[in-house]
């Protein structure tokens, strides 16, 4: 019985995730129909293995006897995630020591690590309170005006936690990077996520001089930026169109950018129920 709900989970979550199409519409509703078909499979998997775990290799279910395969398997998972979830955590806090080692600068009444090289970069790194990292590259090619909307982009992904937030969805990507169209939604949610910072950001200062920037800083010289790091160019070349576009033309509420509404998300709860028909 347990193998049968492990089998059922997983062919759900590999339907579900392999039902991905591009996602039409404005920023709310691919955010909402993006962050669905990327995080319910995995939470779908994960609440079966809890639910087995809570259940035990002995006893009945509906009164069919359980054994001992579906609980060592649901473990072995279990420990294998635990594993990847302490692997980028000590990726991440490498990546935050390495930050820490440069030296602290008054930037435009901010305080911010000066990265020494010639790349343009900007970004937060940390987990749940990022510090700002500049490069000296990007304060000597900027005007003081460009460099205010890069730093209310950074302030946007603060605003949000974005580095914390992304630590986990990241986490998930890792631990089911088997299902389909994961990598294809992970940039998905990249993307949504510049968007945001960019509408935060372009409530407060110019969006035209913030795409101009955006454009010097995407045509440098890239940094790798994957763990614990949301950067102004973190979408790369490749979705730069697309944020150029949205910050020409007229704005979005900013408020619908805050919304997320995690109703249809309860359904994945469903296999904890069968721990009431373990005997």
């Amino acid at each position: 019985m347990h193998l049968l709900m492990i089998s059922i989970a997983v062919i759900c979550a590999w339907k579900i995730r392999q039902s991905y199409k591009h996602i039409e519409g404005d920023w709310y509703e691919r955010w909402q129909k993006t962050l669905f078909l990327f995080i319910f499979p995995p939470l779908l998997i994960f609440m079966t293995i809890f639910a087995l775990l809570c259940m035990g290799p002995e006893g009945k279910m509906g009164g069919v006897q359980t054994g001992w395969l579906g609980y060592v398997l649901a473990l072995h998972a279990l420990v294998f995630f635990a594993y990847l979830c302490i692997k980028l955590g000590w990726q991440g806090w490498q990546s935050v020591q390495s930050a820490r080692n440069n030296r602290l600068i008054n930037l435009a009444g901010k305080k911010a690590r000066l990265l020494e090289i010639d790349a343009l970069f900007a970004g937060q790194i940390g987990f749940w309170k990022p510090e700002l990292v500049v490069s000296e590259g990007l304060i000597q090619s900027l005007s003081p005006e460009h460099l205010n909307t890069v730093l209310a982009h950074e302030e946007g992904h603060y605003y949000h936690r974005d580095t914390f937030w992304f630590f986990w969805l990241g986490w998930v990507r890792t631990c089911t990077d088997w299902l389909p169209n994961t990598e294809a939604l992970w940039q998905e949610l990249l993307i949504l996520r510049e968007l945001r910072a960019d509408a935060r950001a372009a409530s407060q200062v110019d969006p035209l001089l913030l795409a101009e920037s955006l454009l010097l800083v995407v045509s440098s010289q890239p940094i790798s930026t994957d763990i614990c790091c949301a950067a102004l160019d973190s979408t790369g070349m490749d979705r730069l169109e697309q944020r150029i576009e949205a910050l020409l033309k007229p704005p979005e509420n900013y408020s619908q950018f805050k919304e997320i509404s995690w109703d249809r998300f309860v359904l994945a709860f469903l296999p904890l129920i069968s721990i009431l028909f373990h005997t």
